[in-house]
């Protein structure tokens, strides 16, 4: 079976962009802003990954994903790890991931309810380049002036602990209960694994790889590990023959052949622990 391009969804948001990035048409004058691209596999599946682009004109809530066995009890049929690649960042654009110092779940919840936990987030100072994976529990919030790609586990649910008072609804008691209020401590540590191609993330839900430069060859997606190719910027490129260019993405469920240029710069995802052989 050839890669499937996905469908693309556009998600409206207050918070949202007219302006988007290469290979998405800019909103139309009159318009309402942008905030995510969701890229759909067909009908009918559900795969355990979703990739979207986000795009930032405002902080978006402080927030929290829970892991597997909470989303489970709640009917949900996964929890949501997630990573965020930085396309391009305005100066001084933040993403908060992790409070600056260990809280309990209580204190937590008492920063929320009179908003001090805006400042008890840790606000990192972001560019384009940077990558964080962010595990299950991680209490985050994306900032503003950002443009990134967000790949998740494929699940909408999330916990808004705080909205700097927008008339939006908390989910504080689910929130909390599923919040690890601490420093936050990369999982993992980026390394290249051969040349042009670097593994930011290995699990535990998910791997992700950036490849750049020339290549060609056949991808083998293994049983129960299809492979998501993002292209974010470079030249172009054929997948099974066929374009391949920013703006899209495919999902290889058997085999596919890639083959791209000297200026290809592409995300790799799939889901589990354990980078793939080439």
């Amino acid at each position: 079976m050839p890669a499937i391009r996905l469908t693309t969804k556009r998600v409206e948001k207050p918070w949202g962009r007219m302006k988007l990035w290469p290979g998405f048409a800019d909103v139309p004058a009159g318009g309402d802003p942008v905030g995510e691209i969701w890229f759909q596999a067909p009908e009918g599946r559900d795969p355990v990954l979703l990739v979207k682009y986000l795009f930032t004109s405002e902080k978006l809530s402080i927030q929290v994903h829970p892991d597997d066995e909470q989303a489970r009890a709640h009917g949900y049929s996964r929890g949501k790890d997630e990573a965020w690649v930085v396309l391009a960042a305005e100066a001084h654009a933040t993403i908060a991931i992790g409070t600056r110092f260990p809280m309990t779940r209580e204190e937590l919840r008492e920063a929320a309810l009179d908003g001090s936990i805006e400042d008890k987030m840790c606000w990192k100072t972001v560019k384009s380049g940077d990558v964080y994976y962010s595990p299950a529990g991680t209490v985050h919030a994306i900032g503003e002036g950002l443009t990134l790609v967000e790949v998740q586990q494929n699940v909408d649910l999330t916990y808004r602990l705080y909205d700097y008072g927008r008339p939006r609804e908390l989910h504080l008691d689910d929130g909390i209960a599923a919040s690890d209020p601490v420093p936050y401590v990369a999982t993992y540590i980026p390394r290249e694994v051969a040349p042009g191609r670097m593994v930011f993330a290995d699990g535990p839900a998910f791997v992700l790889e950036r490849w750049t430069g020339a290549r060609r060859t056949a991808i083998k997606a293994g049983k129960g590990r299809p492979i998501w190719l993002i292209p974010i910027g470079g030249g172009e490129g054929r997948i099974d023959g066929e374009p391949f260019t920013a703006g899209g993405v495919w999902m290889i469920e058997d085999e596919a052949t890639l083959d791209v240029g000297d200026d290809a710069n592409l995300l790799v995802a799939y889901p589990g622990q354990g980078v793939i052989g080439l």
